[in-house]
């Protein structure tokens, strides 16, 4: 039996920001926006993982966060983005102002210690963000595209001094989130 996980920063306590930035795209059709009541920032998808790899990926994260160095920090989150590019666009993205220097050291660590247990390597640079919502179509994208371009929202601070290990059940209704296990800074 396997499990659907990622590892996460948790943005608890500011859903009602992100749904209010949600809202600028408010009217853009092909837009599949993210429960903001479930807003995250992934450090890394570790996707389908074997039940029996969990405890040894529970002591390789533990390590992880100590080899990362991090102590508590406040991560301030705001500005807009999109991946892969504005001319094609498949994700909105939330950015992060303050912070991202500790996230990444986290990522980092965390990457080197899932590749040495057999996870894939990121195939790409990681970029410390917050899914918005997901474009199924370019329907509405020249709106898309100004927003991201002319709107710069300050979604609020964060005190972060865990990070989760997540279970992603995906339901008709949308992933479904549960933490497996939280590691403190």
């Amino acid at each position: 039996m396997s499990k659907r996980l990622f590892v996460s920063v948790d943005l608890d306590g500011l859903a009602e920001d992100v749904s209010a930035v949600q809202e600028l795209f408010e009217g853009a059709s092909g837009l599949n926006f993210v429960d903001p009541r479930q807003a995250h920032l992934t450090l890394k998808f570790l996707g389908d993982t074997d039940e029996d790899q969990i405890p040894e990926l529970i002591d390789e994260l533990d390590a992880a966060v100590d080899a990362a160095g991090v102590d508590p920090f406040t991560a301030r989150f705001g500005s807009l983005g999109v991946f892969p590019s504005l001319e094609y666009i498949s994700v909105v993205w939330l950015g992060v102002r303050t912070g991202s220097d500790q996230l990444t050291a986290l990522h980092e660590a965390i990457e080197d210690r899932t590749v040495e247990m057999g996870f894939d390597p990121e195939d790409h640079d990681f970029t410390p963000h917050v899914t918005l919502a997901r474009m199924n179509h370019a329907g509405d994208k020249e709106l898309v595209q100004e927003t991201v371009r002319e709107r710069d929202p300050d979604v609020g601070t964060l005190a972060v001094d865990e990070i989760r290990l997540t279970e992603s059940v995906l339901t008709d209704d949308g992933p479904r989130y549960s933490t497996v296990e939280s590691f403190e800074m």
